[in-house]
């Protein structure tokens, strides 16, 4: 069965429009709660009576308080309780849902898109994202008709007040006990995003002197011109407070990108390179799972450890699934996805960015000294628009010139077309040692993209 809603990360689209109206919302939460009420009675998780209960939280979009209300009321039609922790970043709904022992946590974010658009996410009891087999059942169930329960069988719901403690003592477990941040001046850029009251205090209770940006939410400023999709802000307030790095998280917080002291940036693959050999000083690293996208120097510095890099689709549920087909530990993207599943079972801002603050503190050394021995290849990545539809796979000449581009390149780099899965776009990747034979041949390849699509 194909998806006709989900993507790559749950369903996602532009705010009043269908996926995202309220009525296509409650009609997810009545399904979604059916098809996980009917696996956990099978699964003798809850006892055939007794009420399952999943666990809503938000980023900080002003559409939340709308679907959030959808969604309760879909899921107490369908006879599930409702625990609401207001806004949250995705990773602490995924630790909540399973320390809380609940059957599903739910997310309404669009991560690190405008505004405007909105999105589902859902996580299973333990805590990572829902399998395929059960989204596709959630979809099937979509086409059944919305029924209610009985009075007596309807859902309730219950605020949980102690949910930010519980996430942040979580964060500071995931530090070395015998470390601390003190001497570090550390700026944080919470994007106006779900972690804008929780993430300073992770790090301040460290020991680190800390100041915050884009932690002022209003509903409509969420990802905008703040965290780690635009990273300028960070650099800027790094270099003007003197701090000796910046961390900046997406508006849902899974996503972190670092500034050192002179406000040099550092992207997931270095960051996951740090951890790694942080991790190699403990012990062994069995491999680690990058994306199509990440880095050819990542995959290069790797090998020197002995470190084997195997690469997954774009998307970090690809990344988490060959982690579990392989037994390994480690993955991530470079744009600021990091897995540590020794850590935690799904991608979190604010402990990858621990987990770096550890290898430094075990180095002894700063964010300049610890990465800069990995320089990454010049990559130009172009955003070209598509239209519902468009087959660019077998279009003469976006795959002409796609020949052309790599033949330019001589050996010494690699293209990449890939549809992005949570918009209307096609990304143009180029990646090589000369930068300005990147840029020229990227532009290139871009151009006959829009070329193609718009003929």
């Amino acid at each position: 069965m194909s998806r006709k809603y989900f993507g790559t990360d749950g369903v996602r689209g532009r705010v009043g429009e269908i996926p995202i109206t309220p009525d296509f919302v409650m009609r997810l939460g009545h399904a979604a709660g059916r098809v996980l009420a009917a696996h956990d009675i099978e699964r003798s998780h809850v006892k055939a009576g007794e009420r399952p209960a999943v666990l809503i939280g938000k980023d900080t979009r002003i559409s939340g308080y709308m679907l959030e209300a959808a969604l309760e009321a879909g899921f107490s039609a369908a006879g599930v309780d409702v625990c609401l922790v207001g806004p949250m970043p995705t990773p602490a709904i995924a630790y909540l849902t399973r320390a809380l022992r609940l059957q599903a946590g739910i997310v309404i974010s669009a991560s690190h898109n405008p505004y405007y658009d909105n999105g589902i996410k859902f996580f299973s009891a333990g805590g990572s994202k829902l399998p395929d087999d059960l989204e596709l059942e959630i979809e099937a169930a979509l086409d059944e008709p919305l029924a209610c329960v009985p009075s007596a069988g309807l859902g309730r719901a219950r605020r949980i007040d102690d949910a930010d403690g519980r996430y942040i003592e979580f964060c500071k477990g995931t530090f070395p006990f015998d470390m601390d941040l003190r001497g570090l001046k550390i700026v944080v850029d919470c994007a106006n995003g779900a972690a804008y009251h929780l993430a300073p205090h992770v790090f301040h209770e460290l020991g680190a002197e800390v100041s915050s940006i884009g932690a002022e939410p209003n509903g409509l400023n969420i990802n905008q011109d703040v965290g780690a999709t635009a990273p300028a802000a960070l650099r800027e307030a790094v270099l003007a407070q003197g701090a000796d790095l910046g961390i900046a998280l997406d508006g849902d917080g899974d996503r972190v990108m670092m500034v050192d002291a002179a406000a040099n940036l550092y992207d997931g693959d270095q960051l996951l390179y740090a951890i790694v050999c942080s991790r190699l000083q403990q012990g062994n690293v069995a491999g680690v799972v990058g994306t199509l996208m990440s880095n050819l120097a990542l995959e290069h510095a790797l090998s020197k450890l002995n470190v084997p890099l195997a690469r997954a689709a774009v998307g970090d549920r690809y990344v988490m699934d060959m982690l579990r087909q392989r037994g390994w530990l480690y993955g991530g993207e470079n744009s600021g996805h990091i897995l540590c599943l020794d850590r935690h079972t799904t991608g979190d801002g604010i402990v990858s960015a621990l987990q770096v603050l550890a290898a430094l503190r075990q180095k002894d050394c700063s964010l300049q000294e610890l990465l800069g021995g990995l320089k990454l290849y010049p990559q130009k990545l172009i955003n070209v628009a598509l239209s519902k539809g468009f087959p660019w796979q077998d279009n003469t000449l976006i795959r002409s010139t796609q020949r052309e581009v790599e033949d330019e390149l001589r050996g010494c780099g690699r293209v990449l077309l890939r549809a992005s899965g949570t918009e209307p776009l096609l990304r143009v990747m180029v990646e090589g040692e000369d930068a300005v034979v990147v840029g020229k041949a990227a532009e290139k390849l871009a151009a006959a993209v829009r070329e193609a699509v718009s003929s």
